[in-house]
């Protein structure tokens, strides 16, 4: 009689507090590999203080329970992993409730704040520090070549440093940013990029939000283009929003996203005129690169030889590495929503630098073509970089691009 009753108050509590909120499907129409998704929630109560969301994948009719993470905004969505490779074709069931248990929040990849970094780790690996203070040059160096917000140093898994900041050829040169080159603001021109010119810069100017979760982990900053040729007192050209966050696939490779989003307070905007450098997302390597241990390989199959000015849905960089695989490199990928997408590049050729050959990457929005940001107007740019140690062919780096660029067809059953 008791294990009667033990049974039926497990039904019952099996129906009152695991409740079916919606079944969906997920079909792929390219080859992917590691693949974050997300499920709208649009008409879903996911702020409840006694249920969470529990999403389950069904595999031979046995619900599996996987992570999530919710990201609110004015439009909610369910984020979630799809490790490994997922085949052209094929069709994944999930399945997600309400319980009344806690939501799976384990963080893997955690933020860590101080005076001057906000770091992004694996555990104790290190993968990015975001530079929220001011650099200042090296002693004797013009103090224009000052500035904060940007990335360095960018980790490879096994430790390698893969990023340069204040190089003495170039010392507005900062880890992996984006400021503008050649702009104008009415009739003026204003650099933002060459800080030496003295017309502009970039400054961290607040973190908007930081987010640690089982699925990514990141930060959203303000970062600010001064015009320092205003009338009067300095003017904010652009607020610029960098969104940057981790997904949390695994120990042997990062995989970071780099989301830039620009608006102009200015009566007439600002317009960024066509120049080999500027915005988008730029990358000075580790000073141990150069051109005969650094190579380049693009979507279109172009190297270092050709590959500057051309085209690319993706870029890999790499170089010899001192660690254990003797390589490390970044895939670059730029997604199909960004301006001039396929985009244009920037690469040093072999002979940069006085023949030495430095690496030097940037994917360039106006390399070819000029681009009016008009007034009150938000424009977004969205890339991502793959962090590994080792070599990585072109068959791989397509199926992580198709991860980025693809969105797999959503169906509710």
């Amino acid at each position: 009689m008791k294990t009667v009753l033990l049974s039926t108050l497990l039904l019952l509590s099996q129906t009152l507090f695991a409740q079916p909120i919606t079944e969906f499907s997920i079909e792929f129409s390219e080859d992917c590999l590691n693949t974050p998704v997300s499920f709208s929630l649009i008409g879903i109560n996911y702020n409840t203080d006694n249920n969470s969301l529990v999403l389950y994948e069904v595999i031979d009719g046995k619900e599996n329970p996987i992570p999530c993470q919710i990201e609110t905004g004015h439009s909610a969505r369910l984020w979630f992993l799809l490790n490994g490779e997922t085949k052209k074709g094929t069709v994944r069931e999930f399945l997600l409730k309400a319980e009344e248990k806690p939501a799976n929040t384990n963080t893997s990849i955690t933020l860590k704040r101080d005076h001057k970094d906000l770091s992004l780790q694996k555990g104790e690996n290190l993968i990015l520090k975001y530079r929220h203070a001011v650099t200042f040059p090296p002693e004797g160096i013009d103090p224009l070549y000052k500035r904060s917000g940007y990335i360095h140093p960018l980790s490879s898994p096994g430790g390698k440093v893969l990023t340069r900041i204040q190089a003495p050829d170039h010392y507005h040169h900062y880890g992996i940013w984006g400021p503008w080159t050649k702009t104008h603001i009415d009739d003026r021109s204003v650099d933002f990029w060459n800080l030496k010119e003295g017309q502009g810069t970039v400054k961290f100017a607040g973190f908007l939000s930081e987010s640690e979760g089982a699925i990514y982990s990141g930060f959203k900053a303000l970062q600010q283009h001064i015009d320092f040729g205003a009338r009067g007192e300095d003017q904010i050209a652009m607020n610029e929003i960098l969104d940057v966050r981790a997904w949390n696939i695994g120990e042997d490779v990062w995989m970071v996203d780099y989301t830039t989003s620009l608006n102009s307070p200015l009566k007439n905007g600002i317009m960024l005129d066509a120049y080999r450098y500027g915005g988008g997302i730029g990358f000075r390597a580790t000073e141990s690169w150069h051109k005969d241990n650094c190579t380049v390989l693009t979507s279109d199959g172009k190297t270092r030889v050709d590959a500057d000015g051309s085209y690319a849905r993706w870029c890999l960089v790499e170089g010899q590495s001192d660690v254990d695989e003797g390589r490390s490199g970044i895939l670059f990928m730029s997604h199909p929503s960004n301006r001039m997408h396929p985009e244009p590049m920037r690469v040093w050729p072999l002979d940069a630098n006085g023949g030495r050959g430095d690496m030097y990457f940037e994917f360039v929005p106006i390399r070819h073509d000029d681009w009016q940001l008009k007034p009150k107007q938000t424009y977004t740019l969205k890339y991502r970089m793959l962090i590994f140690d080792g070599e990585l062919d072109a068959e791989t780096a397509e199926k992580y691009w198709n991860s980025f660029a693809s969105i797999p067809k959503t169906n509710l059953n």
